[in-house]
């Protein structure tokens, strides 16, 4: 039997400003002490068995101007120095559709792609009436998403399901309306892409949520689930926008310091 394991890559293409104040990354009175704590932006590429997976689109140079954010790398251009061809890509696995993880679907003109029934309907429904909770999406990657279900591109996923062997889709909802994790069977155990389940390892750690959240119930049990899904064991829990994670693991090369292995043990 072939052992069913796959490499995982983080890759940072976007940040915030340095001086982002630690009191905007947990909800008011769960911090206890400011200072800077700035936002990383990646989107991740899953590959083996044959297979390249990639997890969240990114967004590009124009809603980097909008919402006052540093492009580093156009996200297709970045995976194209991971040697990924997002033009040729199969499978896309949307964690949610906020802007900073479904903008950009155009560049995988190949891809079917991933998306819970939760998600889709909370980003066109009435809660979009709500200006608090529109406001991280972006209504013209919402309407790409849903022109993609008039193609037959869109999978729609009502909870867990498996994707392919070794890989493997979970609704935690929280901070969108349905957000998913995603599961990847690594060398060293179940590795857990958890997106915005939690934004920073201290979210989760402290059981301190982000403020950006619809249901904070389901967050905060979104916690749970993710470190059970790992096993237990933390240092397989990838968080969404920590940049700890290319302190962390190890380099996919030298000359690529935005994208690291995290199907590898941490180094720190």
């Amino acid at each position: 039997m072939v052992a069913i394991d796959y490499q995982v890559l983080a890759l940072r293409y976007a940040s915030t400003e340095p001086s982002r104040p630690r009191h905007e990354n947990f909800l008011p009175g769960m911090d206890l002490h400011d200072g800077p704590m700035p936002l990383d932006y990646f989107v991740w590429a899953i590959e083996g068995m044959g297979r390249t997976v990639i997890v969240d689109t990114g967004f590009g140079a124009d809603q980097a101007v909008a919402r006052g954010r540093r492009l580093l790398h156009e996200p297709a251009t970045l995976l194209k120095h991971a040697g990924i061809d997002a033009g040729a890509v199969t499978d896309v696995i949307l964690t949610h559709l906020h802007y900073d993880h479904a903008g950009g679907l155009s560049q995988f003109p190949a891809a079917q792609f991933h998306l819970q029934d939760d998600e889709m309907s909370f980003a066109t429904g009435r809660n979009m009436c709500h200006a608090h909770l529109r406001a991280p999406f972006e209504a013209e990657d919402v309407v790409d998403a849903v022109r993609l279900a008039f193609k037959g591109r869109m999978r729609f996923h009502s909870g867990d399901a498996e994707l392919f062997p070794g890989i493997s889709l979970h609704r935690i909802g929280g901070h969108s309306g349905g957000l998913q994790v995603v599961r990847v069977a690594t060398k060293r155990g179940p590795l857990v892409l958890a997106s915005d389940a939690f934004h920073f390892s201290e979210n989760r750690v402290r059981r301190a949520p982000f403020p950006i959240v619809y249901h904070l119930g389901e967050m905060l049990d979104g916690f749970d689930r993710c470190e059970q899904l790992a096993g237990g064991n933390a240092d397989l829990l990838i968080p969404g926008h920590d940049p700890e994670v290319l302190h962390r693991w190890p380099r996919l090369r030298e000359d690529t310091p935005d994208i690291v292995r995290v199907d590898l043990a941490p180094t720190r």
